[in-house]
C-alpha cells in the first residue's frame, strides 16, 4: 500500500511539538529504577520475556490504555505488530504499510513522535474501527544503531501524554536495544563457537578418514612394487594427490564458497607433472562441483593417469600433450583422458595397482565404467561416473 497523506492533514495528525508545552509531573526516578531492575533480571532469568515486559511497563509508567511493537519487516516492507498489551491486544500479529503508518514517519525522523487520531490520515486504521485519541511513538533501535521498529502507546483521552512520558518511554526503549545488542553478540559468539566445534569434528574425522587411506594404499603399494625405489616413487605421488585434494577442499570450506571445481581440482593435480610447456595439458569442460569424497577420489584417479603418462605416455616425451575433456550427458559426468604425440603405446601385461586403484574406484565405489583404448597416437581413456556421486 502506497498513499500519500496531505500536508494539511499531516499537521493536523503530528502534534509532537506539543509535548514541550503540556505540564508535567515529577519525575519517579525510583519507579524507573525498579522497571529497569526488572528488565535487567528477565534478561538473564528469561530473556524471551524481556520484550512483552518492556511493553508492560511503557503502557504502565506512561499511563497509556495500550501498547505494542511494530517490528520492521524490510523484504515485506511493513511492520509487524507484536507483544500488544492492552484495549488492541486482539490486533496481535496485524502488519501495516512502512510508507503509510505513523510507525514509518517515526522510523524517518528517529525520535519520539506524537499523533492524534491517527484514523483521521490512514485508512487501514479507520478500516479497523479504531479510534486513538492519542498515540506516543518511540523508535527502537539496537545498540542505538539499527532502527528495528518502533515501541507505540495509545491513550484513551485527549492532550495525555507529554515530554515525560516520552523520555520514560525513550529510556526503556534505550535500555532494551542495548540489551538486544548484548543478546545478538552472544549469540554470533555462540554460532561461531559451535562453528569451530563443527570444524573440529570434522578435520578429526578427515584425519581418521586419510590415516585410514593411507595404510590401505601403503599397503597395496608395498604388494605391488619391485623395489623400494619404484614403491616410494609410486607412493610418493599419490600421497601428494592426496594432499592436493584435500587442501584444496579445506581452502573451499574455509572460505565457505562450497565444495571443490573439478577444473581447479584436475589443475592442481596435472600441474607437479607438467615440467615442460605450458600447452602439454588442455582441459575443457563445464563448471562441476565435487563433494569432498569425490574429490579425494578423483585426484588420486587423476594422479595415476599422469604418473603413468610421465613414466611411459606423451607427458614423458617433448610434445607430447594430454587434452582432458568432460561433459555432462544423460546425469552422467564423461570425462576423456587422451594422450597424443607420445610414444607407442601398447596394453600392459601385467595389471599394476595404480591401474587397479583407477578401476575399483570408478567401477566399484561409483558404479561408473571406465574404458582404455592403447592408440598410436597415444593412450586414450573412456570414464563415466553418475552426477549423483560426484556431488554426494
Amino acid at each position: 500500500m502506497s498513499q500519500a497523506v496531505s500536508e494539511q492533514l499531516f499537521s493536523e495528525v503530528f502534534i509532537t511539538d506539543q509535548l514541550e508545552h503540556r505540564r508535567i509531573e515529577r519525575a519517579d526516578f525510583l519507579k524507573e529504577k525498579i522497571a529497569l531492575q526488572d528488565l535487567a533480571s528477565r534478561m538473564v532469568t528469561d530473556p524471551d520475556a524481556v520484550l512483552p515486559r518492556f511493553v508492560e511497563l511503557a503502557m504502565q509508567m506512561t499511563g497509556g490504555t495500550s501498547a505494542g511493537l511494530s517490528i520492521f519487516d524490510q523484504n515485506a516492507s511493513e511492520f509487524k505488530w507484536l507483544h500488544l498489551c492492552g484495549e488492541l491486544a486482539a490486533f496481535e500479529g496485524a502488519s501495516t504499510p512502512r510508507n503509510y503508518s505513523p510507525c514509518g514517519v517515526t522510523l524517518d525522523v528517529l525520535v519520539p513522535v506524537l499523533c492524534r487520531h491517527p484514523e483521521w490520515a490512514y485508512s487501514w486504521v479507520a478500516d479497523a474501527q479504531i479510534a486513538l485519541p492519542e498515540v506516543l511513538l518511540v523508535p527502537l533501535l539496537i545498540g542505538g544503531k539499527e532502527a528495528i521498529g518502533t515501541l507505540w502507546i495509545a491513550s484513551g483521552v485527549d492532550e495525555h501524554f507529554t515530554s515525560e512520558h516520552a523520555r520514560v518511554a525513550s529510556e526503556l526503549a534505550t535500555f532494551v536495544g542495548i540489551a538486544m545488542h548484548v543478546k545478538r553478540g552472544e549469540e554470533r559468539i555462540r554460532q561461531a563457537l559451535e562453528a569451530q566445534e563443527t570444524l573440529t569434528r570434522e578435520m578429526n574425522h578427515r584425519v581418521k578418514n586419510l590415516f585410514a587411506l593411507t595404510e590401505g594404499m601403503l599397503r597395496q603399494t608395498l604388494r605391488a612394487s619391485d623395489s623400494k625405489e619404484e614403491m616410494a616413487e609410486a607412493l610418493s605421488g599419490r600421497l601428494r594427490a592426496l594432499s592436493s585434494a584435500y587442501s584444496l577442499v579445506l581452502r573451499d570450506n574455509l572460505a565457505e564458497e562450497g565444495d571443490l571445481d573439478l577444473r581447479t581440482l584436475t589443475e592442481a593435480i596435472l600441474s607437479p607433472h607438467v615440467h615442460g610447456a605450458s600447452d602439454q595439458v588442455f582441459i575443457v569442460g563445464d563448471r562441476l562441483i565435487c563433494a569432498e569424497r569425490a574429490a579425494t577420489s578423483i585426484a588420486l584417479i587423476l594422479n595415476e593417469l599422469a604418473t603413468n603418462a610421465v613414466k611411459y605416455g606423451a607427458l614423458g616425451s617433448d610434445g607430447g600433450a594430454v587434452s582432458i575433456t568432460w561433459r555432462i550427458l544423460d546425469g552422467n559426468l564423461e570425462l576423456d583422458w587422451v594422450e597424443s604425440n607420445g610414444p607407442l603405446v601398447t596394453e600392459p601385461i601385467r595389471v599394476g595397482f595404480g591401474n587397479k586403484l583407477v578401476e575399483t574406484t570408478i567401477v566399484r565405489q561409483y558404479r561408473g565404467s571406465l574404458q582404455y583404448q592403447w592408440l598410436s597416437s597415444g593412450l586414450s581413456v573412456a570414464i563415466t561416473i553418475p552426477k549423483s556421486t560426484i556431488l554426494a
